[in-house]
């Protein structure tokens, strides 16, 4: 009947709870959801958008740390020693003569370079000598070099990018006598390389010697450092460049090198051991220098000086 009817749904099952479409709904829908997300935290967001960029940017090119610094200040001792270094360019910043040493034709022409270039003379007791260079035969007289800046491996790149030229990078693996570091430097200066990547531990670093062998050339070529030779060169590879070592056994000869004319980063290891396994395995390519007498090793110096000769010229 009309009077004792219900209307169908208006109470829950077992006459409890209630009614479908009461507040009991409504009160949940107006239930709080937390707080309001960040602008960054909404896909919809011009932040959060801006914030994806980044970190793609960033993906692509990873912050580069700071340039690095050789660990301390070097001297230079003796008196034809110093001589030669302020002649070569090596970048003293000081020079430091013992009181009352004798005024000879060396002394003289140390004082009158000193002064064309600037460089600050110091009269200090011979025992302060004795002190700064831990006892080595200065002769009364010696020079103070700063702490090379090594630059970051990319620079290399930027630099070649820059010129609007083909990267030519040579990396050094295994060599140990700064003297060759700096024959190599002087080579890669000359022969329109865009600079020499060394290993961080276990190589020749530029010290003294190696300034003074390089001719003054250290100061127009950035020498850059790296942790990891094997990562280092597979960067390169990314990058572009084809990489290839000198080796003995060479599969390609150097006059047949047809590599030569692109991106290339040239590997250089040490006279009699050569590149190291991982490194040789990384190359693209091993080259070999012909010679007359093949038990005769070349200096890797004077390889590197041949090796970058023939590529300047398939360039040129």
């Amino acid at each position: 009947m009309a009077g004792n009817s219900q209307r169908k749904g208006a109470i829950s099952k077992g006459g409890k709870g209630p009614t479908v479409g009461s507040g009991g709904r409504v009160k949940r829908g107006l239930e709080g959801k937390g707080p309001t997300p960040k602008a960054k935290d909404r896909p919809y967001h011009k932040a959060y958008k801006e914030a994806q960029r980044n970190e793609r940017s960033e993906r692509r090119a990873p912050a580069r740390p700071r340039k690095k610094k050789s660990s301390d200040v070097e001297w230079i001792a003796g008196r034809n020693a110093v001589v030669e270094a302020l002649r070569e360019g090596v970048p003293v910043t000081a020079v430091h003569v013992a009181e009352g040493a004798e005024r000879d034709g060396r002394l003289r022409e140390a004082f009158r370079l000193a002064s064309e270039k600037g460089i600050g003379l110091l009269e200090v007791p011979r025992n302060e000598l004795d002190r700064i260079t831990s006892g080595a035969v200065h002769q009364g007289l010696v020079a103070k070099i700063p702490a090379y800046e090594y630059a970051h491996p990319d620079d290399l790149l930027d630099a070649a990018d820059e010129a609007g030229e083909k990267p030519l990078i040579v990396v050094l693996d295994q060599i140990t006598d700064p003297r060759n570091l700096g024959a190599i430097v002087r080579s890669a200066a000359g022969f329109g390389a865009h600079g020499v990547v060394i290993p961080e531990r276990r190589a020749a670093s530029m010290t003294a010697a190696a300034w003074k062998t390089s001719a003054g050339a250290a100061a127009r070529i950035p020498v850059a450092q790296t942790v990891n030779l094997v990562r280092q060169l597979k960067a390169y590879q990314d990058a572009g460049c084809m990489v290839i070592g000198l080796a003995a056994d060479g599969e390609v000869s150097l006059p047949d090198l047809e590599l030569a004319d692109g991106p290339l980063v040239v590997v250089i290891g040490a006279e009699g051991g050569g590149l190291s396994r991982l490194v040789a395995e990384t190359c693209d390519q091993l080259v070999s220098i012909p010679m007359v007498n093949s038990l005769e090793s070349l200096n890797a110096g004077v390889a590197a000086s041949v090796t970058l000769y023939a590529v300047a010229q398939a360039r040129s």
